[in-house]
């Protein structure tokens, strides 16, 4: 691989972000590591680490109900992280921000409360082919044991939602509509505040999968005004183990808790049970209080970037990349949407996706490989999988050319 120069386009300077991201500066099996997993998890800047070891070494307490110096120094500190966080996607306040586990988590917090509480029998949940089993699997738990039904907004070949039948599938029957807002199999930025308006109009309400959006995009929820919004902490280099799920006050007043414990309550007697204001009443037991804490810090990197040259740097690189596989005998783009961001997937007619995934990791590139967590959608396109390459602000162009070499001279050697 190529010694890497410094490199300014767009007024971003990818070399100094990417100083401070530790991981990166490793030879992975003889070769200087290229990372290119990012739609799985994002790597983390010095800021995110250091921040997680100050808590352990310094602040490491329980939160909201002590009294001593420490409890309030952590509560205090997770709650920043509560403010950060209604800041970064611009909610109306802070109650309306409830930390999860992850994205899972916060869609499964909806199903569980929002889904339990108001889909009936007959009912109409829409989600879409290009689904990662988390958005797909509760809905069809709920839909299963409510007598409701599940229905599909399909797909085009290249990647795309086809709109004009997700009008035909609202109805007054629609309850609820969720949607992913980028794909993680084909990078497809969905037409979400389209989608939104239209459910709207239908009277259903609408949840947004951000868990890959949140990196590449910046977010207005009450612009988008959707419902629901979830994404997790590690894919927007942040820890892992921490989610986040924004809802409209009205909405979360009315959903029942969906775990019992310490923390959601009021007041307990053997004999009833009152719940805590929001957003307590969704966060029962002790929370990952460090991560959530670190995630602060995460987010202060975010927006202490120029997003736009970010946004332009990072299209840069998927463009590159894109035009590269395609100049490559026997390479299939599987992923063509007009609006894409951060993901190139691709296979080979001659090598099996693992099998190019482990030649590419023999050589020092991650990427990813299978399913995707996406098999209906695989099924739709008729494969079983993809290698999936998928790009972060500290990715570079040098790493493109090496990957793109590397994946040739790998289907040229099978080819002989």
């Amino acid at each position: 691989m190529p010694t890497l120069t410094a490199v300014k386009k767009n007024k971003f300077d990818v070399l100094s972000v990417r100083a401070k991201f530790p991981a990166l500066h490793q030879q992975v099996n003889g070769h200087p590591l290229v990372y290119f997993d990012n739609a799985a998890t994002s790597q983390k800047p010095e800021e995110v680490i250091d921040a997680l070891s100050h808590f352990y070494k310094n602040d490491n307490a329980n939160i909201h109900r002590g009294i001593h110096t420490l409890a309030e120094r952590a509560t205090a500190e997770y709650e920043k992280t509560r403010k950060a966080v209604q800041s970064f996607i611009y909610a109306g306040e802070p109650e309306e921000i409830i930390f999860t586990s992850g994205t899972t988590g916060s869609i499964n917090l909806v199903v569980q409360t929002y889904g339990r509480k108001f889909l009936k029998e007959d009912d109409e949940v829409i989600i879409s082919a290009m689904e990662h089993h988390s958005n797909i699997v509760p809905w069809q738990m709920i839909c299963e044991e409510k007598g409701a039904k599940l229905k599909v907004i399909p797909v085009t070949k290249r990647g795309e939602l086809i709109l004009e039948e997700y009008k035909k599938l609202l109805s007054s029957k629609t309850k609820i509509v969720s949607i992913v807002y980028v794909s993680n199999t084909l990078g497809t930025i969905n037409p979400v505040k389209e989608i939104i308006d239209m459910a709207h109009h239908a009277g259903a309400k609408v949840l947004v999968d951000a868990a890959q959006a949140i990196i590449h995009i910046p977010i207005n929820v009450q612009d988008l005004d959707c419902d629901f919004l979830a994404f997790s902490g590690h894919k927007v280099y942040g820890p892992s183990g921490t989610g986040v799920l924004y809802g409209k006050r009205e909405l979360l007043e009315a959903m029942p808790p969906w775990q019992g414990g310490g923390e959601m309550i009021k007041e307990v007697t053997f004999e009833k049970t009152t719940y805590n204001e929001l957003p307590y009443k969704f966060e029962a037991g002790t929370p990952n209080i460090a991560d959530v804490v670190t995630m602060k810090y995460a987010i202060d990197f975010v927006e202490g970037l120029d997003r736009e040259a970010v946004a332009a740097h990072e299209h840069h690189l998927l463009q590159k990349t894109m035009e590269g596989l395609a100049e490559i005998e026997g390479i299939r783009l599987i992923g063509t949407a007009k609006h894409k961001t951060g993901v190139a997937s691709f296979i080979s007619d001659r090598i099996h996706h693992f099998d190019m995934g482990m030649m590419l990791d023999a050589r020092g590139i991650a990427i990813r490989t299978g399913h995707h967590c996406t098999e209906p959608l695989m099924n739709v396109l008729g494969i079983e999988g993809t290698n999936r390459a998928s790009f972060a602000v500290y990715n570079t162009e040098e790493e493109v050319d090496y990957f793109l070499g590397t994946v040739r001279e790998i289907v040229q050697k099978k080819k002989k």
